[in-house]
């Protein structure tokens, strides 16, 4: 066990990534917090108005903020970048999380909703921190999938895939933000809400590639495996994610 986290660590931490993951924990504490509030008032679990996001937000923001934080230290990168947009990304999760959890206690819904001056700002800033949030991570990404990761074969795979699907990730959650904000300018409030997250199943399958990939690969690092073993074993990992991302596809599609 001890060889396993070993090989999951990247040199010591900096300042921001111990903010990052200390954020990512309180994210995550807040989802499961809103999670039992969930288990005690009860209401629906789908729906605009639920305590499903304040719980699946937080749990899902602060998982990916601390799974970003440690990824990222593979890319070859200037330090004062991957710091400075590391630290946006790190407010912009807080921003999110923060705005979707505040409508939830007001009984209101979170997203496209103008009704009221203070729904308009929330809404104003949830959808500039999406802006910002698909900003930074393409910036990632793309550092990734030039090319520019240290470490062995078998990590590099993983982490260059998990970039590929999170960037799948990104464009599904444009997508069903801009059906959701036609819809409700063109429709109704109520259809934008009921039809907008018809691609959640794809969304959420390929989000955690980039934890799931390289955790892989560091994990059979530590137990010993070679680098051609590990690598044949990633490969086959990152064709069984693609398909299960495809068949959520479909899903989200029919």
């Amino acid at each position: 066990m001890t060889q396993v986290l070993g090989a999951v660590r990247v040199g010591a931490l900096r300042p921001v990534e111990r903010a990052a993951h200390l954020v990512g924990a309180l994210l995550m504490l807040s989802g499961v917090f809103h999670l039992g509030v969930f288990l005690v008032d009860g209401g629906p679990w789908e729906g605009p108005v639920s305590w499903r996001k304040p719980a699946t937000f937080g749990l899902s923001f602060g998982l990916t903020l601390i799974t970003v934080a440690w990824v990222t230290s593979y890319l070859v990168m200037s330090p004062r970048v991957r710091g400075w947009l590391l630290g946006v990304f790190t407010a912009d999760c807080v921003l999110e999380v923060a705005g979707i959890t505040v409508q939830a206690w007001r009984r209101v819904p979170s997203h496209f909703n103008t009704e009221t001056p203070v729904s308009r700002v929330i809404a104003m800033a949830l959808a500039f921190g999406g802006a910002v949030l698909v900003v930074v991570l393409v910036s990632f990404a793309v550092v990734a999938l030039r090319g520019r990761v240290r470490g062995p074969s078998d990590l590099r795979l993983g982490l260059r895939a998990g970039w590929a699907l999170l960037l799948l990730t990104l464009a599904t959650g444009v997508a069903m933000v801009a059906k959701g904000s036609i819809l409700y300018r063109t429709e109704s409030p109520q259809v934008a809400y009921e039809t907008a997250g018809s691609l959640k199943p794809v969304h959420g399958v390929a989000l955690h590639a980039v934890l799931v990939l390289p955790l892989l690969a560091v994990v059979l690092r530590g137990l010993g495996w070679e680098e051609a073993r590990r690598y044949r074993a990633v490969r086959l990992a990152t064709w069984l994610y693609v398909l299960a991302t495809a068949i959520a596809a479909v899903i989200s599609l029919t």
